[in-house]
């Protein structure tokens, strides 16, 4: 969606078109989903703070500043959301992700085999994810998955690009060793179980 477009359907829900509302969350709610998933690791908890910067971003939009893109505004919005709900709610044992990748990854046969494959990089790139400190794990998130551009994810955590592109940096790094880890520990397993 262009600005200009997005510009429009913020007009058009701020005098109550309940359709330019439904619009505005079309276009972001499944980006929004996937950065939120990605920061918390939980689902059901991404899910919660999607409706709830929704509902806030809708209820104040009157608030919005032009200048800026809607995006970039909700999902400030909905990290601040996520910041609160990981203050008050503590980590426990069971919220952790352990991912344990079967077998090997190496030239899969049949399709059944590579969407095994898919699913065991997946699981680990996100448990990964997970172990990076958060300013890393939003960076790699934004940068990587939803293509924002360092100017912007400059904005959105009120940092200088510089530090941001030295998060992208390390987190990278640090993504690379805890899966080359993870690689080498599945292929002992597998050793192990052969």
């Amino acid at each position: 969606m262009t600005r200009g477009e997005e510009q429009a359907l913020i007009r058009r829900a701020v005098a109550g078109d309940r359709a330019a509302a439904e619009g505005l969350i079309r276009a972001h709610q499944q980006s929004l989903y996937a950065y939120l998933l990605r920061m918390s690791g939980r689902p059901e908890l991404a899910e919660d703070v999607v409706q709830e910067a929704f509902v806030r971003a809708l209820t104040h939009l009157d608030r919005f500043d032009p200048r800026f893109r809607f995006s970039t505004w909700l999902f400030t919005i909905a990290r601040r959301l996520l910041m609160n709900l990981a203050q008050r709610r503590r980590p426990t044992g069971d919220t952790e992700v352990v991912v344990l990748m079967r077998g090997r990854a190496a030239a899969p046969g049949d399709g059944v085999e590579r969407e095994e494959v898919r699913g065991n990089i997946h699981d680990a790139l996100g448990a990964a994810l997970l172990e990076l400190p958060e300013e890393q794990r939003e960076v790699v998130v934004l940068f990587h998955q939803l293509d924002w551009p360092i100017r912007l994810i400059s904005q959105h955590l009120r940092m200088p690009e510089g530090t941001v592109k030295s998060h992208l940096h390390r987190g990278r790094r640090r993504l690379r060793v805890i899966l080359e880890s993870s690689l080498r520990t599945a292929n002992r397993v597998g050793e192990a179980v052969a």
